[in-house]
């Protein structure tokens, strides 16, 4: 695809990203979402254990005889090893706002749990609520930590219960989680923006179908919109079968047009030659010459118009081969005294995209011209431009035309010689009839040394 393809508006790829980007959205969304709620439970997991820790140390505590906290006994072998990562302390608040230890686990040796500076304003606001936040040991670990002040029989000061325990296994079963949906998210996008592009596509494919068929119509291979389309489609489908119908009846209208006129002008004409050439005179040759002049320049203003009419039509196509076969074998019998030899050219599946008659009045006034000049040889060569274009180069071995005289016989009715027979509009006609068919013709000089005539013609589908 080029960059100017990609340039262009696409409806295809607008509808692709709408909802790729919106199922994108929602996909991060959604994954950033589970990714929160993940931590947030296993967080809420970890949190149970540090309290049922801290109830423990709260039940089994005692005061002595001295006013003493003793601390309870505890089972789990990770409290008695130092910086295991499971850590416990009882504290009291000082009147400075702080904390005093009072007694610790052994897994702190001699250490104190680090907490915030304000924890001990945080517990007696909320008395017997626990306090959880995030800390390090003395090993840089990363702590989960909680807090709770209570108050304990035969002691009037407050004691504060805090325990704390590793999170890295938590932070690593987050992050595990965390790049596992991330791996299944990406792959449920890519799946789905698939699915859109499919579901866009198979959406779209009656409108690329009409396409095709409106295609198929202008290059001649149909004359109307056949196919069943969907609802929406459908009106659509109708219209373009209208205008195509409504287009066919101006054509024939205006042929029919042409026809009358034709018929209208030629009679009177007719006449007039006529009696002007049974009158002797000067007035008689006068009239002559100019009813000639004109009965000429009615035909080729007919003929044009005929062609115009005939460009707006259903797209006819008339196979290349047959026409030129058809010219050559006439033309070689007209100049049969001067030995012309036409060779031409051209593939069976090559298609002009119009009607036959004026492929003959295209091809066949450009071989007449060259055999009329050849000396004994006329070539005819025809050379697919592009899947809407075709060339029709014809030359011959004659003396050929300057570049100021290649100019000069493309204007209607000059003639470089006058003892030439003809009316010089054969030139003037091929370039117009070529012109409105959207075909361009062009002059140049012929390796046979001749004159080399190059058409540029549409090309129907075979």
């Amino acid at each position: 695809m080029t960059l100017e393809a990609l340039s262009r508006p696409s409806l295809v790829r607008r509808l692709v990203i709408l909802a790729a980007g919106w199922t994108l959205a929602v996909l991060l969304v959604s994954a950033i979402v589970l990714a929160l709620l993940f931590q947030q439970a296993a967080i809420r997991r970890f949190d149970q254990g540090l309290a049922e820790l801290i109830d423990n140390l709260t039940a089994g505590a005692s005061i002595d005889d001295r006013g003493q906290v003793i601390a309870p006994a505890l089972t789990d072998l990770r409290a008695l090893r130092a910086y295991s990562g499971k850590y416990w302390q009882i504290a009291e608040p000082t009147p400075q706002g702080g904390i005093h230890v009072l007694v610790r686990s052994r897994s702190l040796w001699d250490s104190e749990l680090k907490a915030p500076a304000d924890i001990a304003t945080q517990l007696q606001s909320q008395p017997g609520q626990p306090v959880s936040y995030d800390t390090r040991d003395e090993l840089n670990k990363p702590l989960r930590a909680m807090a709770t002040q209570v108050k304990l029989p035969n002691r009037a000061a407050p004691v504060i219960f805090m325990a704390a325990e590793d999170r890295g296994p938590v932070d690593r079963d987050v992050r595990g989680f965390i790049t596992a949906t991330a791996v299944v998210f990406v792959l449920l996008g890519v799946g789905m923006v698939a699915a859109v592009v499919i579901q866009v596509r198979v959406g779209l494919n009656p409108l690329f179908a009409l396409r095709r068929e409106v295609a198929s119509v202008r290059r001649g291979k149909a004359e109307r919109v056949v196919r069943v389309y969907p609802t929406e489609l459908a009106p659509l489908a109708e219209e373009l079968n209208a205008l195509l119908a409504h287009n066919q009846e101006v054509v024939e209208r205006q042929r029919t047009h042409v026809g009358n006129l034709a018929h209208a002008l030629k009679t009177p004409l007719s006449v007039m030659l006529t009696e002007a050439r049974q009158t002797k005179g000067q007035l008689a040759g006068v009239v002559e010459e100019q009813a000639e002049a004109m009965r000429q320049q009615v035909d080729h203003h007919l003929r044009r118009a005929r062609a115009a009419a005939r460009t707006q039509g259903s797209g006819e196509r008339t196979p290349v081969a047959d026409v030129l076969d058809e010219l050559s074998r006439t033309l070689e019998r007209i100049f049969v005294d001067k030995g012309v030899v036409i060779d031409w050219d051209a593939p069976d599946d090559l298609y002009f995209l119009g009607e036959r008659q004026d492929l003959l009045e295209l091809a066949g006034n450009a071989m007449e011209n060259a055999g009329k000049w050849c000396a004994a040889k006329v070539r005819i060569r025809t050379t697919p431009v592009s899947p809407e274009r075709f060339r029709l180069s014809i030359e011959d071995d004659g003396p050929g035309l300057t570049p100021e005289e290649r100019e000069e016989v493309v204007r209607r009715g000059a003639r470089l010689d006058e003892s030439a027979p003809g009316s010089g509009l054969g030139l003037s006609i091929i370039d117009e009839l070529a012109r409105a068919y959207g075909g361009s013709l062009k002059l140049g000089k012929s390796r046979l040394g001749g004159l080399l005539v190059e058409l540029d013609l549409p090309r129907a589908e075979a």
